[in-house]
């Protein structure tokens, strides 16, 4: 059945309906993720009332949307009806829920087949879309595997992360990259296979050096045969399937079949791999019986924040350890927050045969169905009370306890700091968001301007961005054109989200001014920050500022780009109070720890050299140069492989490869005159007029 909107739902919960309650039930938004705000200005407990005169008592999921159209919750339900109608109470409610009812402007539904269903689509909207109020797992990146190949006559192993297109047999996940190198180093010391490219591969013409240092059984050159070749890379697969026990006794037995025979050789090959096996499993640490495939998580709250500490347990080993900080609600349960995690840690990633927790689920049941589903087979999951397992998850919860200690220290620090930036910068309130801007170029080409975003939690890398400098009016190295051009891009979009912000809701007209009062000219706006003209006696709330309004921006220069960057914001139209605009400039020598400070309409300062503000403010400087660099060497790496043959219309890749082949380069292919141009395989006159004009100014 067709989904309306522009995301399709989660693949295993097939939607029964869609349907957004507003005023009109037979309107639908133009996609599922933006939601209009309704017309009226009720609260939020009369809209969550209304929607629920119309709900099915049906499984689904429902969504909450603020006045600005923002996401503010995503929650699943066994009964539409019945949960929605829990919101529409007056009283009973927690600090946060209550708010978030508050808020709410409208809301949209889909119905599925079952809670089941309800809970993986959920799963996958929270992941998605991060809402406001929803517990949310962050720092979601993706575990690296070990692939063997099975499209080449002599399987390669390698290190694999993402998509899983090429045919093999995947082995993970596994914690870390250092994991999985060492586990690669392993497979190499013990069972000889190669992790060369095909290429490199099919042009050997003698064993490599590995080959030489006993890594490598060398199938590229015949060494081996590629039957025996087929029978290591079996051993290793069941080696990574768990079966150690298994295989270390048929290569005992083969050992001494070949010493029996007197094939020394041999036998010292196989005594080499057997000895790298058993070295692995006495450098494991805790490998407890019975655990071949599991994972393990353990969580710790305290001063609310947690920690879920993740074990992985493949080939009954332990494949690394990962520490994860949900974001959620200083008053949810560990065992909600818990429940949460896995709902969408599992959402894109296949569950073991066994996971253990270490705390019990309100929705064990539901929990351990929806990963079924998933993986289309049994998944076993357990709260254990003793014994060995008991002792595992006794493990990850001191780890977590610890890891989130560590945290909060590093948090307290980092308010530290940023308290002390507060002061030095007569800021308002300490900073959540530090936006860091630096240019790099080579003589002016190939210049690029970067922005990094630093806040409380440390640098956020999602939220970087790169400026190709596009202006062509601009002179060759003009750093403060350039900082003009990247301020004018990056703070006319900000006034554009400022914009659609306070964007009063559709259909809704400005209050009537009262007897006795003038009604305000239009034309006088005011500008983001400020306060909300009142009318009478009436208070009206202050404008609000968008999640990416910086309160600190900080250029890497001195004067010359403060003034260049304060005259392009105050052209975009922005007060001098709105922005907080500092400048670090490189002290004489370029000398770190004498840096210069640069404010508008203020007197350039230092701080003292040992200073924690600097040193944060340094890091800060250095990171958004280090951004900026790398932006620039990716630009010129990519201007390298362009050719000006690129840009004649007519030319392809045919009589690009003629015209190099004659001409020897774009620069020969410059010099020629017409008619040698014209002599080349499928290059008319017409055509060698235009190349010739190209180059020449015709």
């Amino acid at each position: 059945m067709p989904v309306v909107g522009r995301y399709a739902p989660f693949e295993s919960a097939p939607v029964l309906a869609y349907f957004p309650l507003m005023d009109s039930p037979d309107t639908l938004p133009d996609a599922i993720d933006d939601a209009a705000a309704p017309p009226s200005r009720a609260s939020g407990i009369d809209i969550i009332r209304d929607n629920l005169r119309r709900l099915p008592t049906r499984p689904g999921v429902y969504r909450m949307f603020g006045e600005a159209g923002d996401l503010l919750y995503v929650g699943k339900a066994r009964n539409l009806k019945n949960r929605v109608g829990s919101y529409a109470k007056l009283g009973g409610h927690t600090q946060r829920i209550a708010r978030m009812i508050s808020l709410t402007r409208a809301m949209e539904f889909v119905v599925t087949n079952s809670e089941t269903e309800a809970l993986l689509l959920e799963a996958n909207l929270i992941k998605r879309l991060k809402p406001r109020f929803n517990i949310i797992l962050r720092d979601d990146k993706s575990f690296p595997h070990i692939l063997i190949r099975e499209d080449h006559e002599a399987p390669q192993v390698l290190k694999h992360r993402g998509a899983k297109k090429t045919r093999g047999r995947y082995f993970g996940p596994f914690a870390s990259a250092g994991a999985v190198e060492r586990t690669l180093d392993t497979l190499q010391k013990a069972f000889l296979l190669r992790t060369c490219t095909d290429n490199v591969y099919s042009t050997r013409s003698r064993p490599c050096m590995l080959h030489q240092m006993g890594r490598c059984s060398a199938p590229c050159t015949g060494v081996v045969a590629l039957p025996d070749y087929a029978t290591l890379v079996a051993q290793a697969e069941a080696f990574l399937d768990g079966d150690v026990d298994g295989l270390l006794a048929k290569l005992s037995n083969d050992m001494e079949e070949a010493a029996t025979r007197l094939d020394f050789e041999r036998a010292a090959r196989l005594r080499d791999r057997l000895r790298a096996i058993a070295s692995v499993r006495s450098t494991q640490g805790v490998n407890p019986e019975g655990i071949v495939e599991a994972d393990v998580f353990a969580i710790h709250s305290d001063a609310g924040q947690s920690c879920v500490q993740a074990f992985f347990y493949r080939a009954g080993q332990n494949w690394g350890a990962t520490a994860y900080y949900p974001r959620h609600d200083k008053d949810d349960p560990a065992h909600c927050v818990l429940a949460a995690f896995l709902a969408q840690f599992y959402d894109d990633r296949p569950a073991p045969k066994m996971i253990l927790l270490s705390h019990d689920l309100d929705e064990f049941d539901l929990i351990q169905e929806a990963l079924e589903l998933r993986a289309g087979r049994r998944v076993d999951i357990r709260t254990p009370q003793r014994g060995e397992k008991r002792g595992i998850v006794a493990q990850a919860t001191f780890n977590a306890r610890e890891a989130l200690g560590r945290k909060l220290a590093e948090t307290q620090s980092q308010t530290r700091i940023l308290a002390a930036v507060q002061t030095i910068f007569d800021l308002p309130a300490p900073p959540k968001r530090i936006e860091v801007y630096d240019n790099s170029h080579i003589m002016g080409s190939d210049a690029v301007g970067g922005m990094i975003v630093a806040g409380p939690e440390g640098f956020d890398k999602t939220s970087y961005r790169k400026f190709n400098i596009k202006d062509e009016d601009l002179e060759p190295g003009d750093d403060y054109g350039m900082m003009r051009e990247v301020m004018r891009r990056r703070f006319s979009r900000l006034r554009k989200e400022a914009e659609e912000v306070n964007a009063p809701p559709t259909g809704a007209a400005p209050p009537p001014a009262k007897q006795g009062e003038v009604e305000a000219d239009p034309q006088d706006r005011q500008t983001v920050g400020d306060a909300v003209p009142r009318t009478g006696d009436d208070k009206a709330p202050s404008r609000q500022r968008p999640d990416t309004w910086p309160d600190l921006v900080l250029i890497d220069g001195g004067l010359g780009q403060l003034s260049a960057a304060r005259e392009t914001l105050e052209a975009l139209g922005f007060t001098p109070g709105e922005l907080n605009l500092v400048a670090i400039a490189k002290g004489p020598d370029r000398n770190a720890g004498r840096e210069q400070f640069f404010r508008p309409n203020r007197a350039p300062f230092q701080l003292p050299p040992s200073d924690p503000a600097l040193y944060y403010l340094q890091r800060l400087r250095d990171e958004a140069h280090r951004w900026a660099i790398g932006a620039h060497r990716a630009r010129r790496s990519a201007a390298i492989g362009q050719n000006p043959l690129d840009e004649i219309q007519g030319i392809g890749a045919a009589r690009k490869r003629a015209l190099l082949h004659r001409f020897g380069s774009a620069k020969g292919v410059s010099r020629a005159n017409l008619s040698d141009l014209a002599d080349v395989e499928g290059v008319n006159e017409a055509l060698a007029r235009r190349i010739h004009d190209h180059f020449h100014g015709g």
